[in-house]
């Protein structure tokens, strides 16, 4: 979810674009003009796993948002917390929204997502156990790699190399907006 600054968290008055110089020379960002405060609106790191069941003849997990209306099924994501690595950080996400123990992490990539202003840091995340998602989670499904197919954004990039890796040829389709989408949508 993005928030729009409008009000400064200091003393709140209004931010407006003002150019300043910077290290890199002038530029325009959210400023307030009565304490000097600057509102960075850096990109967000945000994890992915492409997650492998090493139990179950190395098929993938794709799962469904509770957030989302339609039948897309996508990679698991979620924010880093403070004080963790990257590794740490999709190694809990894999086991609070799906109770999957990882067993091996590779990275494999780091990728642009400036529609939701993230920055995705993608794991190949071998795991083993029961499936349980978290309410976070809808449903899952489980997918031999040759039959996923991947959108043109975000994790949709990361599964295309993951894919590609693997010796398989990356299926693209375009994202249907999510209360669109139908069961044939995966990311």
């Amino acid at each position: 979810m993005q928030y729009e600054f409008r009000f400064c968290p200091h003393c709140a008055a209004a931010l407006r674009p003002i150019e300043a110089v910077e290290d890199g020379g002038p530029k325009t960002r959210l400023r307030c003009a009565a304490c000097g405060y600057t509102h960075w609106n850096n990109p967000t790191p945000v994890l992915a796993a492409v997650i492998e069941l090493a139990d179950r003849d190395g098929q993938l997990l794709l799962a469904r948002n509770a957030a989302w209306s339609g039948r897309f099924f996508g990679l698991v994501t979620g924010f880093m917390e403070a004080g963790e690595s990257p590794q740490q950080g999709i190694a809990r996400e894999v086991a609070e929204e799906t109770s999957l123990e990882v067993d091996a992490l590779s990275l494999i990539g780091v990728y642009d997502f400036q529609r939701m202003n993230q920055v995705l840091i993608a794991y190949h995340a071998r795991a083993r156990g029961e499936v349980v998602l978290s309410p976070e989670l809808a449903e899952y499904r489980l997918f031999r790699p040759e039959a996923v197919r991947c959108w043109r954004a975000g994790t949709g990039y990361a599964l295309a190399d993951w894919l590609r890796g693997r010796g398989f040829e990356p299926q693209w389709i375009e994202r249907p907006a999510v209360k669109q989408a139908d069961e044939s949508a995966q990311t």
